[in-house]
């Protein structure tokens, strides 16, 4: 082929390439700009995931003894967003959110309500679902439960024994010695002394270091029947942390890219993990360790043990789901979180307001243009460690352009972001009318239409006399244009 006709067919290519329609998060695929921030290494770092193109991620879930606390939805809602964002960047997600099914106080709560633990933790993985539902949390792509992957925990603890890193004491516990694993505190960023001045737990039960931790528990006589388990170490239950590194390592391969939970995991549970896991197998156990903050109540976390904790169902009985997810989602998934009805009153408010404009102008179904000067802000705000705050700021500013604008193309964009952060996707209508509790929709249409002739005949008085018994109701009336509709009062 002669040269100048290979130029004009590699041309042509070009342009054919050029036409064919990508998708708009092609180029996030290539991009390498998202940055996380590692609490191992303590730094911003630029995020590439082992395999290219997949993200694994394992998170801690709950323990299923009673009902989830918001600091759980914070926990949720905060991974929801990652791997939604993940998503959103083109990459493939595996995400792995596990479920301890048994462990004390479930065994203690089971023991109470007179009932078998499998019972009690059915009920509570139902009731889990159904909140983490209504507050759009996107299911796991696995939700392993520990009682499930036994097996896997015995062959980790065989192999961390055979290593020499584990010991059986004489009340039959199988122990982890921390002081035989050069590494451990590297999370935590103390080292053993330190760790240890601050360790409450006496040398009792044959342990060689208060530090060192239960692998496996051996069983009690007073225990039910349904916690036992048969093991080359005797009869007896997995300890706490050995289920993360054994259902990690079997569903995400040794080495997978995010590990993430509340930052309250962080020391024991997460540094143990690590212990164990790269005791095990000699590979780093995940590339990128993140912790989300606490929710506080009156500048204390907000916990079970404290008693200041509010379950997820006493909130949405007061509030919408979406303003929930809402409050949750403006604030940094590092950040301290201040509870309160000031903060969610406030959080509805603005919720109304993003609304709002979508319910003035109908928004077009748009692919987003990562190039438009709104979606590049939000997309860099998001790449730098999941930066909701100003990602969400884009969104009000978006707002701001449809309500002067009243482009349909904008608004499509502003819901196509908002979907992004799991946020904007209800009918706006009906989002600004919920919380008018028992009203009677059509009497108010009659109310509207009735002030509509009021005003036509100039009887202003009266148009203003219906405005204001509908306020009176909590119902506001908004006018526009294209006409008047009405919404809740706050």
């Amino acid at each position: 082929m002669q040269y100048p006709l290979l130029l004009g067919r590699v041309a042509q290519l070009l342009e054919r390439v050029a036409r064919r329609p990508l998708s708009p998060h092609f180029r996030f695929c290539h991009s390498m700009s998202l940055r996380i921030y590692n609490t191992l290494s303590r730094a911003l770092e630029a995020f590439s995931p082992l395999e290219p193109g997949h993200v694994r991620m394992y998170v801690c879930g709950m323990t299923v003894y009673d009902l989830c606390h918001l600091g759980h939805a914070r926990s949720m809602v905060a991974f929801d967003v990652v791997q939604r964002w993940l998503r959103a960047s083109g990459y493939r997600v595996t995400y792995v959110r596990n479920i301890t099914d048994i462990d004390d106080k479930i065994i203690k709560r089971a023991v109470e309500n007179g009932e078998t633990v499998r019972s009690l933790t059915d009920r509570m993985i139902d009731a889990l679902h159904q909140d983490a539902d209504a507050l759009g949390i996107e299911r796991p792509t696995f939700e392993p439960r520990a009682t499930e992957y036994v097996p896997q925990m015995l062959k980790m603890i065989g192999t961390l024994q055979d290593k020499g890193l584990a010991y059986q004491a004489g009340n039959g516990d199988v122990n982890f010695a921390v002081r035989k694993f050069p590494g451990y505190g590297k999370l935590s960023g103390k080292s053993l002394d330190e760790l240890n001045a601050g360790e409450r737990v006496a040398v009792q039960d044959g342990k060689h270091d208060p530090l060192d931790f239960v692998l496996w528990k051996s069983s009690k006589p007073e225990e039910p029947a349904d916690v036992k388990w048969a093991s080359p170490f005797g009869e007896g239950r997995p300890g706490w942390h050995i289920e993360c590194s054994a259902m990690g390592c079997e569903m995400l391969g040794e080495s997978f890219d995010i590990h993430g939970g509340g930052a309250d995991l962080q020391f024991p549970h997460h540094e143990n993990e690590i212990a164990q896991s790269e005791g095990a197998t000699g590979k780093p156990f995940a590339q990128v360790w993140m912790h989300n903050g606490f929710i506080n109540v009156d500048n204390e976390k907000m916990s079970k043990s404290l008693g200041n904790f509010f379950t997820i169902r006493d909130v949405l009985k007061e509030y919408d789901a979406e303003t929930v997810r809402f409050f949750v989602v403006r604030s940094h998934y590092r950040s301290p979180l201040n509870y309160s009805n000031v903060h969610l009153d406030d959080a509805r408010g603005a919720l109304k307001r993003l609304y709002t404009a979508l319910s003035l102008v109908a928004p077009a179904e748009v692919a987003i243009d990562w190039a438009e000067p709104h979606a590049a802000r939000f997309k860099a705000a998001m790449d730098e460690d999941f930066g909701t705050p100003e990602a969400v700021a884009v969104l009000f500013d978006l707002a701001g352009e449809v309500n002067r604008s009243k482009s349909p193309e904008l608004a499509g964009l502003l819901k196509a972001l908002g979907a992004c952060l799991g946020l904007l996707q209800d009918d706006p209508q009906q989002f600004l009318q919920a919380g008018a509790a028992g009203v009677d929709a059509a009497a108010i249409e009659a109310q509207i239409a009735a002030r509509a002739a009021a005003k036509a005949a100039k009887n202003w008085a009266e148009a203003d006399r219906i405005r204001k018994e509908l306020l009176e109701q909590g119902i506001v009336l908004k006018d526009s244009p294209t006409g008047t509709t009405w919404e809740a009062a706050q």
